[in-house]
């Protein structure tokens, strides 16, 4: 029997290393993660719209040896090797993220680290919706360690990286990124001693929610 494909969003406030986890995670799982980085570089260099998306479906075994030839140029920090154009407008490239989101998670079963995931997919009944939090000081923590910088810088970066993730949410997805109703579990992981004990729940709540072995 053909093993059904899950989705699986992750959002988080920044300092608590939710990219770290959704990459490990992905490792863990054997699925594919697909972040900011990673998605406007593919939404760039296939320049797609609503219809040339319709036309790659068509089309869909050679789209998908593509796409999977350019993934494999990136790294777990989202880096990639080639140029791209940077011409797309923000909404057009929201609008060919979003329909990318969707023809991947056909393909196979996948990690979507921000990107408003949880609101594109709200409807989707594979998909399980995460929220990572955690206290202000261990996000504080957690930056100046990672960044060698003091607190009062790291303070800064997480207020505006907080501030823009969060009218960025507002603006495509029309609602509040901290609304806990838009998701299906949201998490203080501040206690945890690292990344791999976060891992390790997370990856068993999501066998258990999917039947995986």
């Amino acid at each position: 029997m053909e093993e059904k494909k899950f989705i699986i969003t992750i959002n988080r406030e920044y300092g608590t290393g939710g990219r770290t986890i959704a990459y490990k995670l992905g490792e863990l799982l054997g699925v594919k993660v697909y972040d900011r980085a990673i998605l406007e570089k593919l939404s760039e260099h296939f320049q797609l719209s609503a219809d040339e998306m319709e036309m790659l479906k068509g089309r869909k075994s050679h789209w998908w040896d593509e796409f999977l030839s350019m993934y494999s140029q990136y790294d777990i920090a989202g880096r990639i090797t080639m140029e791209v154009p940077s011409y797309i407008t923000s909404q057009q490239l929201y609008d060919a993220e979003e329909q990318l989101l969707h023809s991947l998670v056909c393909q196979e079963s996948c990690i979507i680290v921000g990107r408003t995931g949880f609101h594109i997919f709200k409807d989707e009944p594979t998909a399980l919706k995460i929220m990572l939090i955690a206290s202000e000081e261990k996000r504080l923590n957690r930056i100046m360690q990672k960044f060698n910088i003091d607190k009062k810088e790291a303070l800064r970066r997480m207020e505006e990286i907080d501030k823009a993730r969060e009218t960025f949410t507002k603006t495509f997805a029309g609602v509040s990124r901290y609304d806990a109703r838009n998701y299906d579990i949201v998490w203080n992981i501040g206690n945890l001693n690292d990344a791999e004990s976060t891992v390790n729940i997370l990856a068993e709540v999501i066998r258990k929610r999917y039947n995986l072995k």
